[in-house]
């Protein structure tokens, strides 16, 4: 069994990581929830969201579960601190911890190399301002930002809610014919479930936060070849 921690700020899509436990033999996934703060998809919040202080309070319970790498799952509460600032965040975490230690932005650089992408295009619910800084970040690590869509919502409480119909016209909305993949980066948003729908709406790789967290989590652990024909190419056979 492997032991894959995960910090998850709030109460949004958690559910989503039982779904990907169950999809995968041999995996465990214990969560532990983090203090949100303001619930709000501002710069300041966000940056507040994943402060040192409020990532190690959560630390403890993860090593007691039996975690071997434990991931930050907010995608945007690590690349508003930029490159430099989250990988600091993750250093000071690993700390922490005593563990392996990443986070989802760091795990959609990742994942869409393990995909072989090199041009994606980003299906966001942020703000504009808020989506920009994921392209950003992910220019920084050398991949092309083909198109953008900020979908403009501003609390994670609102992004849950969202239903197959949402997240489907978000990625559709997104896509762009010169993009390799389709990333959606918001670890409140309900996705696991449609990840076969979605790939084939678009004719390629779609990464979602809560699907890359885990494979990073995995991946850290050094659980290679992990599988499901339900999780999408991220986590097809490779054979």
């Amino acid at each position: 069994m492997t032991t894959v921690g995960l910090l998850y700020p709030g109460h949004s899509a958690e559910d989503d990581y039982p779904r990907v436990e169950a999809l995968l033999t041999g995996v465990n996934v214990p969560v532990v929830h983090t203090d949100i703060g303001e619930d709000a998809h501002r710069v300041d919040a966000l940056v507040e969201m994943g402060s040192p202080a409020r990532l190690a309070a959560g630390v403890e319970e993860l090593r007691l579960s039996g975690a071997e790498s434990v991931v930050w799952a907010c995608t945007s509460g690590s690349f508003v601190h930029g490159w430099e600032g989250a990988r600091e965040q993750v250093r000071a975490l690993a700390l922490a911890a005593g563990l392996p230690a990443s986070s989802t932005s760091f795990a959609f650089v990742r994942a869409t190399g393990e995909v072989g992408a090199a041009r994606v295009a980003v299906a966001a619910t942020y703000p504009a301002d808020v989506t920009e800084l994921f392209a950003r970040f992910l220019g920084d690590a050398g991949i092309e930002v083909v198109g953008t869509h900020a979908g403009g919502i501003v609390t994670a409480a609102e992004v849950a809610t969202w239903g197959p119909d949402e997240v489907l016209a978000l990625v559709r909305g997104a896509d762009r014919p010169e993009a390799e993949a389709v990333l959606v980066p918001d670890t409140a948003l309900h996705t696991v479930a449609l990840l076969p729908e979605l790939e084939k709406a678009v004719g390629k790789p779609v990464l979602t936060a809560n699907q890359v967290t885990v494979w990073e989590g995995l991946r850290l652990a050094d659980r290679h070849g992990v599988w499901s024909d339900e999780l999408g190419a991220l986590f097809a056979r490779k054979d």
